[in-house]
């Protein structure tokens, strides 16, 4: 069941066992914003599940420093561009510290161990004749930091097509990268590995830019020594793109980290950098698989592109529109709600796919009432209360046969299987409705047995002890689906539920036992239950 459900990917995560994820590297010109925190976060539920069945998960995240917009901005406020860098990385380091992102190592494009591996890298290229110096007269999207090639130039007016602001004519000695060599072997990766780029719709655009890819330069001059020096040449700096690009393979170039690459990266992207992640990226790595002492570099699993966050006019949320949601707002959405609502919200109502999603303070409140406060939240009210009520707090044994108790089994199986097909496939909406499914169905068997009036009958104790076991086991197995995406409050309904082994089974970057941990009947009667305060309080405007 669990290898089928993932062999769409192209990869098998279940006889792998090890599991690499990545977030794009963030701009350090500005402080970390909604758009940052969002692929951040579903690479985080991501890496959760994968530890949750006891993978072996490296998940990286990181900045991107080395980019003319950050000598700019350091130059206005009178900072060397280190300084400046210094200050911005530390700022998303902390902000996803406090988010609780479990990420295994941050990157830092300044770090000798990452300009090192380029510099490495570029050598070897520049060696084969993959890398040439040449001659560059073309667009440039100044904002983007971005070559932009004549007939996408004229599609969009000569404008950006990310801020719309217009693009610049440049004439410039360049390093090129000669990518219309692997058109070719792109198109064959593509055939062969239909989901290697995801989205479908993602895909098709992708391949049919590929068709007409020309050399790329990969680098830049006048960089005030702020970047990494082509080998051999100290007046060009590698581009800023094709620096970044390598911080997926710096990062784990090392005897003890190399399976994490070998096992197939899945990379989580914006739509607005797909070109560069699903094009240069992956011919960058079968230039550099062609090349002795290179031959483990293969190519990433899978590459994941997202959409956007619009707000309730309709807008993009961004930096350069001044309408994103910054640290101090992030703070005060998790002031309120708690750390978990806002993860539930990004990871189950994002934009993956091919649509934008919006976000309204409106929305957030719907989503945090029905499926947090009214749905997870009062179903774990309603049995452990009535377990302390009925029982003394003890989980009451299976007692006699209740109608429809015996189906709570194959229930559970069925949304079981549902969310990791879900998770597998990186659809973490249809996770989560799977988990919830399942607390829907424990709210449904309360209402149709109605423990608390039977409990009022002489006689009937036994059979109300039949339904609240069945209710806290099922319960058990959808906080265990929900673990990834609510972390926090999950492990506070375990230790209630005494599956303080769980918890510590995960802690620290830890690996669980999903199988085991699903399996119908692992609750033990006599267990203690604890009562305590709403998990999710309903919230009132």
């Amino acid at each position: 069941m669990h290898a089928a459900a993932a062999s769409h990917l192209g990869y098998n995560p279940r006889l792998m066992s090890v599991f690499y994820v990545t977030t794009p590297i963030y701009y350090v010109n500005d402080r970390p914003h909604l758009g940052h925190v969002y692929t951040t976060a579903v690479a985080d539920v991501l890496a959760r599940y994968h530890r949750l069945r006891g993978d072996d998960t490296f998940f990286l995240t990181g900045t991107d420093e080395h980019a003319a917009k950050v000598s700019d901005r350091a130059a206005e406020q009178d900072m060397t561009p280190q300084q400046l860098a210094d200050i911005m990385s530390q700022a998303f380091q902390d902000t996803f510290t406090k988010l609780e992102m479990s990420n295994n190592d941050f990157i830092r494009t300044s770090q000798d161990r990452h300009k090192q591996r380029v510099t490495q890298y570029i050598t070897a290229l520049l060696e084969s004749g993959d890398v040439y110096s040449g001659d560059y007269e073309g667009w440039y999207d100044a904002g983007q930091e971005e070559y932009v090639p004549e007939n996408k130039a004229r599609t969009n007016d000569y404008k950006s097509d990310v801020n719309g602001k217009p693009l610049v004519r440049k004439t410039e000695k360049n390093y090129f990268f000669r990518l219309s060599a692997y058109r070719e072997p792109l198109k064959d990766h593509f055939e062969k590995h239909p989901h290697f780029v995801q989205p479908e719709a993602r895909r098709n655009e992708i391949l049919n830019r590929i068709a007409e890819a020309e050399d790329v330069p990969i680098s830049r001059t006048g960089t005030g020594g702020w970047g990494i020096p082509v080998p051999g040449d100290d007046e060009q700096s590698i581009y800023v793109w094709i620096d970044a690009l390598f911080n997926y393979l710096t990062t784990v170039d090392t005897d003890d980290r190399r399976k994490y690459w070998k096992a197939g990266a899945v990379h989580l992207i914006a739509k607005d950098i797909l070109w560069f992640h699903t094009a240069i990226w992956p011919a960058l790595l079968q230039a550099l698989q062609k090349l002795p002492g290179y031959e483990w570099v293969n190519l990433p699993a899978q590459i994941y592109s997202h959409s956007y966050w619009i707000s309730d006019t309709g807008e993009k949320m961004s930096k350069s529109l001044g309408n994103f949601l910054d640290p101090e707002a992030i703070d005060n959405y998790v002031g309120e709600f708690g750390l978990d609502a806002l993860r539930y919200f990004l990871a189950t109502r994002g934009p993956l796919g091919v649509s934008d999603s919006t976000f309204s303070p409106d929305l957030f409140i719907e989503v945090y009432n029905a499926d947090l406060a009214n749905t997870f939240g009062n179903c774990a009210s309603r049995v452990t209360n009535m377990i302390n009520r009925y029982f003394d707090g003890k989980l009451p044994p299976v007692g006699p046969h209740v109608e429809a108790s015996e189906a709570y089994g194959s229930t559970a199986h069925q949304c079981v299987t549902r969310y990791i097909e879900a998770m597998e496939r990186i659809q973490l909406d249809r996770a989560g409705e799977a988990a919830l499914d399942l607390v829907r169905a424990i709210d449904n068997y309360i209402d149709k047995t109605q423990p608390f009036k039977l409990a009022k009958e002489d006689g009937k104790l036994p059979e109300v002890g039949t339904i609240l076991y069945h209710c806290a086991e099922a319960l058990r197995i959808a906080s265990v689906m929900l673990w990834p995406l609510l972390p926090d409050k999950v492990e506070e309904l375990w230790r209630r539920f005494g599956c303080d082994a769980y918890v510590e089974a995960l802690a620290d970057r830890g690996a669980g036992d999903f199988d085991a941990w699903t399996n119908w009947g692992q609750l033990a009667s006599g267990t203690p239950i604890e009562q305590g305060d709403p998990l999710f309080p309903r919230y009132q405007a």
